[in-house]
């Protein structure tokens, strides 16, 4: 079943093997998908480690949850609602970069990360919310996904992890990429004295420049 899908399977043991020299993911940590067919995703598996994958060990599930082949993460039902709810997604990373997941444990308080303090943030990606807590493997870790969909492809999962989607795999893995640098930035801003935001002038601009450059995250 899985034969037909070896060019898939061969690129998400590449992310996950970036994901993993990266630390954005240890052991069984985090999960990877793709949407080869209309309706049928391809999966990473529970409970193995992501950077040791064989192509055996992946999962097939249709977009409403029916397991079709061999056993599919536990957190596939926010990878479904991604899909359901972006057009134009076709892959999917989850992971667990570490500086990201601090400030939100750090900084409950905050909505988003402090995006204003970074050029790149804003034309990269517009603004990276935190998405509030969801207790993982269940149904609730889709819901709260909902009212960020499909306007943000990059979020942090409070206490939790980060997501990121794209409209391939290399847009997803670059988003996962972009939201730990950006966080590791302003944690070492912290730490050095404070954060500072841009101009007003200046914020407004770079927006409207994001506008220009399109949806998929740089």
């Amino acid at each position: 079943m899985l034969k037909k899908y070896v060019n898939q399977i061969e690129k998400i043991i590449e992310i996950c093997g970036r994901l993993h020299v990266r630390n954005l993911l240890a052991s069984a940590d985090g999960n990877v998908s793709v949407r080869v067919e209309d309706d049928l995703v391809l999966i990473t598996p529970s409970g193995l480690h992501k950077g040791y994958l064989k192509p055996e060990d992946f999962a097939l599930v249709t977009l409403d949850n029916r397991v079709l082949h061999g056993k599919p993460s536990s957190e596939r039902l926010m990878h479904l609602e991604v899909f359901r709810s972006c057009a134009e997604a076709r892959a999917v990373v989850h992971a667990h970069p570490p500086h990201a997941i601090a400030w939100s444990v750090a900084r409950p308080d905050l909505k988003e990360l402090p995006a204003e303090c970074l050029s790149e943030v804003i034309l990269a990606v517009g603004s990276i919310p935190f998405v509030p807590y969801a207790r993982p493997g269940t149904s609730e870790m889709a819901e709260v996904l909902k009212p960020y969909l499909p306007d943000h492809r990059v979020m942090v999962l409070s206490r939790h992890g980060g997501l990121s989607w794209g409209e391939d795999l290399d847009e997803a893995y670059n988003g996962m990429e972009r939201l730990e640098h950006s966080a590791l930035i302003l944690k070492y801003a912290q730490d050095l004295g404070g954060l500072t935001a841009l101009p007003r002038d200046e914020i407004a601009y770079l927006k409207e420049t994001r506008k220009k450059l399109g949806k998929r995250t740089l």
